[in-house]
């Protein structure tokens, strides 16, 4: 059954001979469109319509128009952009020093953030939308994104986060001549309405507690006063260094990454039966029954892998700080999967890269890549009424910041 939509469709189709035809006909629907936009802005820029009586004698008047060629998805065209006396007049359709249009710059930002490369691109743009956009072109395009970080890094955040994740994902990039590893620190942040915000993104040669130090650093210096609880990896003198900066943050390690560091030590025949008899250890209860469980541990498996129960040990209060919340805040802080999650998506996005040229390159791509990402960040923490409840009652004084 051919629904009244359909009909209709086909019957507009059929007063257009072929394809071209019917291209060059929105075509020039675009151009009408965007000129009808560019009056209507410059309308709104002077205070008055086209010919209207209060125009007179205020101090700036429309000035002809000049003619600009614009790259759309319907190929280069033609437009008639409105000027005044002035000069003032600054269009948002179609800017100034533009010869694309906005929504194609959209268009190859996002493919460059979905791990394009410039070459790439060109050649979509080619075959797709039939045009010719130049490889220096593109990269002028997706050089402002370095602007946009620079706006971002430096945009103040909130007084009080419930929550903070930290973690690095290292990348290989050409410095010197040589391909090393450089590492992406990215910083998360549960805000007081239960969303997901990312504080920022930094990068150094190596990760080290030291340089999150001055990651934590910058995000006091742009506003942060307090951060409740952080959720890190065991990195040496992790815990000490966001001490120094949020003294009364209670500091969690990854209770993820321990079992993995400890599992480093066993055998491949007694991984199954020593990962169920840790197990005990990390779903107990209580902190003190985790300490029982760890003492049954030790007993089974301490002579055959000390160092893996020396680490327990020697990290013991910071794998257990979740022990001293209610069940709905355990489960988001004793792991740091949730920043895990998105390091794993922006591999996703970056994986065509084999390695960067420079640092900037590396910065644009991950940030492009974050920015597609964090799209979808648009519902609070689940069960955020009941968290934001449990926080007040525990933090009363300091959640009124």
């Amino acid at each position: 059954m051919i629904s009244k939509d359909d009909f209709l469709n086909a019957e507009f189709l059929k007063q257009f001979k072929d394809s071209k035809e019917f291209a060059s006909f929105m075509e020039e629907l675009y151009v009408r469109g965007t000129e009808k936009m560019l009056e209507a802005e410059i309308d709104n820029h002077l205070g008055y319509q086209k010919y209207a009586t209060e125009g007179k004698n205020t101090g700036n008047s429309r000035n002809g128009k000049t003619s600009k060629k614009l790259k759309t998805q319907y190929g280069e065209v033609n437009l008639e952009v409105p000027r005044d006396r002035a000069g003032s007049f600054e269009p948002v359709v179609v800017p100034k020093r533009s010869n694309l249009a906005e929504g194609m710059e959209e268009l190859v930002i996002s493919l460059y953030a979905k791990g394009m490369s410039v070459r790439d691109i060109e050649e979509q743009l080619r075959e797709i939308y039939k045009f010719n956009l130049s490889e220096s072109t593109i990269s002028n395009i997706t050089a402002k994104v370095s602007e946009d970080i620079l706006e971002w890094q430096h945009k103040p955040l909130e007084a009080l986060y419930y929550i903070v994740w930290m973690d690095g994902i290292v990348f290989k990039v050409r410095h010197n001549g040589k391909v090393i590893n450089k590492t992406i620190y990215l910083a998360v942040g549960l805000n007081k309405q239960g969303m997901k915000e990312l504080l920022g993104m930094w990068l150094a040669e190596t990760e080290s507690a030291a340089f999150w130090v001055g990651v934590l650093t910058d995000i006091k210096a742009r506003g942060v006063e307090d951060i409740l609880i952080t959720c890190t990896d065991n990195l040496n003198g992790f815990t000490q260094g966001i001490k120094s900066v949020f003294p009364e943050a209670v500091t969690q390690i990854c209770v993820v990454h321990q079992i993995r560091n400890s599992s480093r030590y066993v055998v491949w025949k007694d991984k199954k039966a020593f990962a169920h008899d840790m197990k005990a250890i990390y779903n107990a209860p209580t902190r003190e029954m985790a300490a029982t469980e760890l003492d049954h541990f030790e007993e089974l498996w301490g002579s055959k892998y000390p160092y893996a129960i020396k680490s327990w040990r020697n990290n013991w209060e910071d794998l257990t700080a979740f022990f001293d919340f209610p069940l709905e805040i355990r489960r988001i802080i004793y792991t740091t999967n949730l920043i895990e999650n998105l390091n794993g998506k922006i591999r996703k996005y970056t994986k065509s890269k084999g390695s960067f040229p420079d640092d900037n390159s590396v910065k644009k791509a991950v940030f492009l890549s974050l920015r597609e990402i964090t799209k979808k960040w648009t519902q609070p923490q689940r069960d955020w009424g009941i968290i934001l409840n449990q926080f007040v009652s525990i933090y009363e004084d300091r959640c009124r910041l």
